[in-house]
């Protein structure tokens, strides 16, 4: 029988992963990193994505006060970088590391996440980073993974432990395509992405641009706002 454990933050990408374990993988269980992160509606995303997507299990690990960064998503006296649109983003923005990037947040989680792996005799971790999100986030990218490929298992001793990323190569509005191929667009609508960490969404932070752009590239409309429509007319 085939086992995966998902990296599920409650996010768009993470959330089109666990659906996409689901159709791959025989038991699929999910696990979720509170870390003291200022959009803590993630954590409820997650459980609420986590419960439609009917996992084997869903843990929350409690994790905070000990990543240390400047990111607005750790820091409350940061202010939050905001955008009118996707081409004044992507001209701000261009190729540095983007201003909410927690160092050694990834490396830290998949460290975690692979312990938790190993206790369930489970060897395949799948999450959601993707290098084509501008590239601006150097934990998500195909040679940081494969580092911590070979890291996780040099450590356990073996060599066959893998780190699944189905959305590696692929653009948001691929990844969009790829949710509704699994089925996922449904729990899309309880996902969280917004930095700011508002419900209807602010609209104005990056993964909020990001995501709109997606969606407005795939032409589809995204389920989380049209929930937040629906809500906002009842």
């Amino acid at each position: 029988m085939s086992k995966a454990l998902v990296v599920l933050s409650g996010g768009q990408d993470s959330t089109t992963c666990l659906f996409w374990a689901v159709k791959h993988y025989d038991e699929v269980h999910a696990i979720t990193f509170n870390y003291g992160q200022k959009h803590n509606r993630e954590i409820k995303s997650a459980e609420q994505v986590a419960f439609i997507a009917g996992v084997e299990s869903h843990t929350i690990v409690d994790i905070p006060d000990i990543l240390k960064s400047r990111s607005p998503l750790l820091d409350k006296s940061v202010t939050l970088e905001t955008y009118d649109n996707y081409e004044e983003m992507d001209a701000i923005i261009g190729d540095r590391v983007e201003l909410t990037f927690v160092p050694m947040r990834n490396a830290f989680f998949l460290t975690l996440a692979a312990n938790y792996a190993v206790a369930m005799n489970c060897f395949t971790l799948v999450t959601g980073v993707c290098q084509q999100d501008n590239a601006n986030y150097p934990d998500c990218r195909e040679g940081f993974i494969n580092a911590q490929i070979n890291t996780i298992n040099q450590a356990l001793g073996i060599d066959n432990f893998k780190i699944e990323t189905p959305l590696m190569y692929l653009s948001k509005a691929e990844s969009i395509k790829l949710a509704q191929e699994v089925d996922a667009m449904g729990a899309l609508a309880f996902s969280h992405t917004c930095y700011a960490g508002e419900f209807p969404p602010c609209g104005e932070c990056h993964a909020c641009v990001l995501r709109a752009h997606g969606f407005e590239e795939a032409g589809v409309p995204d389920p989380l706002i049209e929930r937040a429509k629906h809500e906002n007319n009842n």
